[in-house]
């Protein structure tokens, strides 16, 4: 079978975004670029994530190569809804980073999650099986790469996205439901 990979060098758009209501939300990367939409779904966390190491990058980046760090965007930037249709090319197992001396560019690549994850999601793996496992070359990819302006408003908007979710409850940081809430902290009264 033949892997696919949606390059988008430099993408005209890309952004993490969100689809459902919360609580339900799917979250997805999306890329746009030369007539093309690319979107692959993935965890919150993996978006929370992906923005948290995003910076230290930035950061690491600014330290080694002494690359110019754009500050924090005072106006909200991009802050469209994702583009329609949202259609998953697949679900994201694996995200890679890196910087491009180079070019001084940010590199993200989201490779799909492969045969091992998913046999782990399922509970199937094998004991001997190795903690380290390099992603399969023959996975579907989205690389995408951005100027460290570029990353930085990515990473604004995915930190906008993660919290614009259900609010902690005060007590135990777990999100409020509408319903609402089993708050452990209250030995499983109603709040």
């Amino acid at each position: 079978m033949t892997h696919q990979v949606h390059a988008f060098e430099p993408p005209e758009r890309f952004v993490a975004g969100t689809v459902g209501p919360p609580g339900e939300r799917t979250f997805f990367l999306q890329a746009r670029g030369g007539g093309r939409l690319v979107s692959v779904a993935l965890e919150k966390v993996q978006v929370s994530l992906l923005a948290e190491k995003l910076e230290e990058l930035l950061t690491e980046a600014q330290r080694r190569f002494g690359v110019e760090l754009p500050e924090a965007p005072a106006s909200i930037g991009d802050n469209e809804p994702l583009e329609t249709p949202v259609d998953e090319e697949f679900r994201v197992g694996t995200l890679g980073l890196a910087f491009d001396a180079d070019t001084a560019t940010v590199v993200i690549e989201a490779i799909a999650v492969g045969e091992a994850e998913a046999e782990m999601e399922l509970g199937e793996s094998e004991e001997d099986e190795a903690d380290d496992v390099e992603p399969d070359e023959d996975l579907d990819r989205l690389r995408v790469r951005l100027t460290p302006e570029a990353t930085r408003e990515f990473i604004e908007r995915a930190r906008r996205v993660v919290n614009a979710g259900r609010p902690p409850c005060p007590l135990c940081g777990q999100p409020l439901d509408p319903a609402g809430h089993l708050c452990p902290r209250h030995n499983g009264y109603h709040r």
